[in-house]
């Protein structure tokens, strides 16, 4: 019986199949490890600013470190929990015009494509049409109530500032009136007639200056920049969103409304003089507002709170909004003087702008021109949108902030019962974008590489992409049928190629690869010059065989088809490298999900052609003869021939799975983890790799069958031939077969035969040493049971006798040695060599023997077969055993239950080798019977394809020019 078994601890993987001579095969198999992913979890927690600060007018220290605190869809939304400035300020600018339908961030639950991007990367249009309503506070981050230090500034002596509570939602003038009242001004004499009238003489004001130096304890801190914040603004959402930058410290004051404005004024007209000096915050208090989360009012004249004049707003409102929310306010008040410029610049370059007489302008549309002028990042890859689906929500640039780069249209779950949707970087919003359509990995090392998800259409260059490439600087990718994208990667250096790979060839240069002639027809190259590609790929000898899925089935029919037949003269592994090529053009060129469907395929085809192998064998070497007809034992040449397709399978089944196993390995390395369809893939896989595997062993069974069948006829004569012949000399080692003793010759050409069969057939090492390693058991129990069963009737156990055998034994070993099989040859003779060594022991030796060390030296014997030697040995007419040869009583009952006979069924496994394939698939192909074969499928191919077009269009395969 045969049954499978894994050499690693695997499970068996095959039923037992019940044939002649049975066989315990053991077949490796690598299991497929699938990759799980790890969600981080990461919790923190959003600090203010200290309540415990010194009443001194020590300067103060710089703001702690940015730490917050968010849910988990939050964190997702945000893009983790260590987002950017530029990102929390963005969540500030969000109005209807964004597309937002519920309640999430940017990016969460409830948000569409469209409102899942930063509000600070709006269009052009949404800029221009002024502020959208302030959205519901539900809409805004949430931050937890803190303490705002408010420093009265002179107001009251003996104490430097004020602990205000402040909530999200607090306003200025809300916390104007609260610290007014701490300061225990609220409602004086000086302050007014009345409340009201005491908090519109007060303005909070933020105010930034640089900390004291070391050792500086006494001197009054003064703000070197300085900003009123508008009355509807919210302090605690100003302190969380803007940080000071390293070396500046940040406090809010409370000054008089008239003073506030004067010492405004007077810290921005000398950074106006200074251009690009010192960071400074430009006093547009509209565009404060607006992105601290207030609405965007009209700047307050002089003395009049916060009304404005009529019309004055809007003007004003497009101005602020057009600049980008994105960038820090501290990086643009610097560059007023080449904003100025970049107006200019902007304005030659609009349409009709040489021939129309350009007017006074509105300044929003200058900055609108000039938010244009877009520079592109200098130390992150990104990619350059040519193509869109939405002109309205698609943008120019997009970065990959990533090593791993994620396109997709997103969405509420990935399709596996429920779960959490895929994690995607840039959302595309056209109709044929799946949930997770692509991904480009570009980390340090160059090139980039991209794969699309299963499904997906993306192009490369032009070309349907299918599996994972390389991705260049200045390639084209496109997904789906909208978007095309130029990729560039600044970190390069400009070391890309300087001729795009999508532009068309140069007039007279060298066409390229043979593959180019089956994938492009139309890219600007005369038929001439394609006819000359294609012949050289028909004849060439680089290992590729290009085909299309739909003559896949008719390719490997015709290869597996060939080989049953024997039909030419291919080296001994040409059908298993024909075979790789099938399989690596799928594994490198075809969609992900076909390289499972052919291996089943080919799988199935193999073990059908061995099976019609196998009936053929057996019916011309059937089991039960006729009656009255004798049976003609096969002689070595005829089992050779026999058995040449059988082992010319077996060795090219066995390339042919390490290969197989190699390329499913890679195959699920670079799959897409997230793939639904990558399990299904594997399982396919698994049971294609278990047919080749049951190949194998059918294979090997077979072969060791029949050679054990010979060597049964032949055996015998080892026990009573007599190599002492009249005038022959012993042979020595390594002595030819025809210099062996006649008796010797048949079991020896058995095994000459089989060696060289497995050597014509280029068997694998491992797979010869164990066809060796069972034929050598079954010679050892063959004989050894011949032995014990003819001491039972005659007398057979003499001294003389037991030299001729032992002769024999050792001119058979020592023949084996010099094939190179002596080691496996003594250690599965070991028990025969016991038994015979123990008949060739002198008489007067063995009769001084006592039965413990007689048991000692010669270990491998049982109890029941040593006893049996023993009580049948000839001692002499009229003699007996003598009693220090009976054996104990502990060991009486093993002696008289034990079997004298050998089994069978105890036979090594088979362990199918382990490693890489000994197929070589680089390099040209040498020889000359594979490159003819090779060249026969490529014009079968040509063939085929030339079938499908009308009878018109059809021509015969081209001929290379001689040059």
């Amino acid at each position: 019986m045969l049954s499978g078994e894994r050499k690693e601890g695997g499970s068996p993987r095959f039923g037992k199949l019940h044939l002649p001579v049975g066989l315990w095969i053991n077949s490796p198999r690598k299991q497929l490890a699938k990759l799980g992913r790890r969600w981080p979890s990461a919790a923190s927690v959003k600090s203010s600013s200290s309540d415990t600060g010194s009443r001194s007018s020590e300067p103060l220290p710089p703001p702690p470190p940015h730490v917050e605190l968010r849910r988990v869809g939050a964190v997702k939304a945000a893009g983790g929990a260590s987002g950017s400035r530029a990102k929390r300020i963005s969540q500030l600018f969000r109005g209807s015009g964004t597309g937002t339908t519920g309640s999430g961030g940017a990016g969460g639950p409830g948000t569409p494509g469209g409102a899942q991007r930063w509000a600070s990367e709006k269009k052009l249009p949404e800029l221009a049409a002024g502020v959208a309503p302030e959205p519901p506070l539900a809409t805004r981050a949430t931050a937890p109530p803190g303490v705002l230090k408010i420093f009265g500034a002179g107001l009251a002596s003996g104490a430097n500032y004020k602990s205000v509570l402040a909530t999200a939602r607090s306003t200025a003038r809300e916390l104007v009136a609260e610290a007014l009242e701490r300061y225990g001004l609220a409602g004086s004499p000086g302050g007014g007639p009345g409340e009201s009238s005491c908090v519109d003489a007060f303005a909070l004001c933020d105010a930034l200056g640089r900390p004291a130096a070391a050792g500086v304890g006494s001197g009054e801190w003064r703000a070197e920049h300085l900003r009123v914040l508008g009355d509807s603004e919210r302090p605690l959402l100003v302190q969380e969103l803007w940080r000071a930058r390293p070396g500046w410290a940040r406090r809010f004051e409370l000054r008089g409304r008239e003073e506030a404005r004067r010492l405004e004024q007077e810290a921005f007209g000398a950074v106006d003089s200074e251009g690009t000096g010192a960071p400074s915050w430009r006093p547009q208090k509209n565009r404060s507002r607006a992105a601290s989360g207030g609405a965007a009012l009209a700047s307050p004249g002089p003395g009049t709170g916060s009304g404005a004049p009529a019309g004055s707003g809007g003007k004003e409102r497009s101005e602020n909004l057009s600049l980008r929310r994105s960038v820090s306010e501290l990086s643009l008040q610097g560059r007023r003087r080449r904003q100025q410029e970049r107006r200019q610049q902007a304005l030659s370059m609009a349409p009709g702008a040489a021939d129309a007489q350009i007017g006074p302008a509105d300044p929003g549309d200058f900055d609108q021109l000039t938010q244009c002028l877009i520079q592109a990042p200098s130390n992150r890859p990104y990619f350059l949108l040519l193509q869109g689906y939405q002109d309205a929500q698609d943008f120019v640039v997009y970065v990959m902030t990533r090593e791993q780069h994620v396109f997709g249209r997103g969405g509420n779950s990935s399709g596996r019962g429920g779960s959490p949707a895929p994690y995607v970087d840039t959302f595309l919003n056209a109709p044929d974008i799946l949930p997770r359509h692509c991904t480009v990995r570009a980390g340090p090392e160059h090139p980039a590489m991209v794969r699309p998800s299963r499904g997906a259409p993306v192009t490369h260059n032009g070309c349907l992409l299918l599996r994972e490439a390389e991705l260049h600087p200045g390639d084209l990718l496109g997904l789906g049928e909208h978007f095309l994208f130029m990729y560039k990667d600044p970190r390069t250096g400009g070391s890309g190629p300087a001729r795009p790979p999508w532009l068309p060839a140069r007039p007279g240069a060298t066409p390229p690869g043979p593959g180019w002639a089956f994938s492009c027809r139309l890219c600007g190259r005369g038929l001439q010059e394609r006819g000359e590609a294609l012949a050289a790929y028909l004849d060439g000898r680089e290992p590729v065989l290009r085909f299309r899925p739909r003559e896949e089935e008719a390719l490997l029919g015709e290869i597996v088809r060939a080989a049953a037949a024997g039909a030419g003269d291919l080296p001994p592994l040409g059908p298993a490298t024909l075979l790789a090529l099938c399989v690596q053009h799928s594994a490198r060129e075809l969609e992900l999900g076909h390289l499972p469907r052919l291996l089943g395929r080919l799988a199935r085809l193999i073990k059908e052609a061995v099976w019609e192998k196998i009936k053929e064998i057996g019916d011309r070497q059937p089991e039960n003869h006729p009656e009255g007809v004798p049976e003609v034992p096969l002689t070595p040449e005829a089992v050779s021939v026999e058995l040449r397709p059988l082992m010319l399978w077996m060795a090219n089944t066995t390339e042919l799975l390490s290969f197989v196993q190699e390329k499913v390995l890679e195959m699920e390395k670079e799959a897409d983890q997230e793939d639904p369809q990558l399990c299904n893939d594997l399982e396919l896989c698994d049971e294609a790799m278990a047919l080749l595997d049951e190949v194998i062993m059918c294979t090997f069974q077979q072969s060791v069958y029949y050679l054990t069948k010979t060597l049964y006829s032949t055996l015998p004569a080892l026990l009573d031939s007599n190599p002492f012949t009249a005038g022959a000399e012993l042979p020595g080692p390594g002595a030819e077969l025809g210099a062996m003793p006649p008796g010797l010759r048949p079991t020896l050409g058995v095994f000459q035969a089989a060696l060289e069969l497995t050597s014509q057939c280029e068997l694998h090492p491992d797979l010869v040493s164990q066809t060796f390693g069972y034929l050598f058991f079954f010679s050892n129990a063959s004989l050894l049971n011949s032995l014990m069963e003819r001491g039972q009737g005659r007398p057979f156990y003499q001294w003389s006798r037991a030299v001729q055998i032992r002769t024999n034994l050792d001119l058979v070993l020592d023949w084996l040695q010099g094939a190179g099989l002596g080691d496996i040859a003594t250690e599965f003779f070991r028990k025969l060599s016991m038994a015979v060594n123990l008949l060739c022991v002198p008489r007067t030796s063995l009769l001084k023997a006592s039965w413990s060390s007689l048991r000692t030296d010669h270990p491998t014997l049982t109890p029941a077969q040593l006893h049996h030697l023993l009580s049948h040995y000839q001692l002499g007419p009229g003699r007996g055993p003598p009693a220090a040869w009976d054996p104990p009583p502990a060991e009486r009952e093993a002696v008289d239950t034990g079997d004298i006979f050998e089994s069978f069924s105890s036979h090594p496994p088979l362990i199918l080798p382990l490693g890489s394939s000994r197929l070589r698939l680089t390099g040209p192909v040498t020889d000359d019977a594979l490159h003819r074969e090779l060249r026969r499928l490529r014009r079968l191919l040509w063939d085929l394809e030339q079938q499908e077009l009308p009878a018109n269009y059809r021509h015969g395969p081209p001929v290379a020019t001689s040059p």
